[in-house]
């Protein structure tokens, strides 16, 4: 299916917010995600079904100063 990550459309064949986030490489546990503009708590990731067209915003904490 066909997704909006953080700006870029992407092929994902996740079917679901948890398989995508492993698909794409967003496995950290301090990644925050927001699916179509509304925050998805971790928790919630696994059983969060996706469809054609969801945009996906994945932020990760930076390390630096």
């Amino acid at each position: 299916m066909k997704l909006i990550v953080n700006a870029c459309p992407r092929d994902i064949e996740g079917k679901t917010l948890g398989a995508a986030l492993a698909e794409l490489g967003f496995e950290a546990q301090a990644t925050a995600t927001a699916l179509n503009g509304v925050f998805v708590p971790r928790e919630a990731r696994a059983g969060t079904q996706l469809n054609d067209g969801d945009r996906l915003e994945v932020l990760a904490p930076m390390q630096g100063g």
